[in-house]
């Protein structure tokens, strides 16, 4: 008789359970979903109005990683984020890079796309968690990441 347990699981557990030879990683939901905006900043608007350089500078730095994960490989890659994983080895480490930039899981840049905010609007009232829709141009600004990605 064989088990079958399907479960989410985030990194570095798939990997390991992997590695372990207790699991395997069959598919990926951020593939399958399209763009989900997993990672998102905020700040007031009085803030952004009074402080429009420190969110240029922010987001400037935030697109330099994108743009050092679009130019470099798995391998350098997890070199550069070992540090940020004491408890994780690098094999496992490249193994999760290497899955991430084989689906193409990292954007080339910030801009946060409608689509993405109704993606995401469409998986939080699908579980319950939203009452009622945001409009997309009250909440989002995409010209600090339009500049950066220049």
């Amino acid at each position: 008789m064989v088990s079958l347990i399907i479960t989410p699981s985030f990194e570095p557990g798939a990997t390991t359970l992997e590695s372990e030879g207790k699991g395997y990683v069959v598919a990926s939901l951020g593939e399958d979903s399209g763009y989900v905006p997993y990672t998102a900043y905020s700040a007031k608007q009085s803030f952004i109005e009074k402080n429009p350089d420190v969110i240029q500078q922010f987001v400037n730095a935030l697109q330099k990683g994108m743009d050092y994960v679009q130019s470099h490989t798995p391998e350098e890659i997890a070199k550069t984020i070992e540090p940020q994983f004491p408890e994780t080895d690098l094999d496992t480490i490249t193994k999760i890079v290497t899955r991430y930039y084989d689906q193409d899981t990292w954007k080339d840049n910030l801009v946060f796309e409608e689509s993405s905010f109704d993606l995401l609007q469409d998986i939080l009232e699908s579980a319950g968690e939203l009452d009622s829709r945001a409009p997309y141009e009250d909440l989002i600004t995409t010209e600090f990441a339009q500049k950066a990605a220049k």
